[in-house]
């Protein structure tokens, strides 16, 4: 039996998704790429109807592909809990960064925490999925006992190092969190 780790990886990729989105006090696209908004009758995300650039490490401007939706994209910006106010200029929407205070950046280490936490608990109901499968086979006789305890110790060893890259998102957004 071959280990997949599909299923791994799609937690690591859903972890950086989310961290992409707590803000750290510099001006980043993936803060508001993925708002969605209501344009052309539909709900859909900035990314498809402007560009995002980040002029200055404080500053995103959005600048839509066609001019009519700008008031949508604006309305959808001042809907999110981000807490940004956008300036409305009549052909593009800037965003400007506040520094983040320590209470501000205390709260953000929480909110990540709790997505690392969450990254965490998927793995393991991952690993306790796999752990039943290959139970289950012993019980069907398809693979024996030393089978069951090796893959056992494969998979442990696979389960450990996804942990390393969740621990590691953490570190690295801790660190861009914290600085001042």
């Amino acid at each position: 039996m071959s280990l997949d780790t599909v299923p791994f990886d799609a937690v690591v990729h859903h972890l950086e998704q989310e961290l992409v989105g707590i803000r750290t006090g510099r001006a980043n696209p993936g803060l508001v790429e993925n708002v969605i908004v209501s344009a052309y009758g539909s709900p859909m995300p900035i990314v498809q109807l402007a560009s995002i650039t980040t002029p200055d490490p404080r500053t995103i401007v959005i600048q839509p592909w066609d001019k009519n939706v700008l008031k949508d994209i604006e309305r959808g910006l001042q809907q999110t809990e981000l807490g940004l106010t956008p300036m409305n200029d009549g052909t593009v929407i800037r965003l400007t960064i506040p520094a983040l205070t320590e209470e501000r950046r205390k709260e953000y280490l929480k909110l990540l925490n709790t997505k690392l936490e969450q990254s965490r608990v998927s793995v393991r109901k991952i690993r306790e999925d796999l752990v039943r499968t290959m139970r289950d086979a012993k019980q069907e006789g398809t693979i024996s006992e030393n089978d069951l305890f090796s893959q056992q110790k494969e998979l442990q060893k696979v389960v450990d190092s996804y942990v390393e890259k969740i621990e590691s998102h953490g570190k690295k957004k801790e660190e861009e969190i914290m600085t001042v």
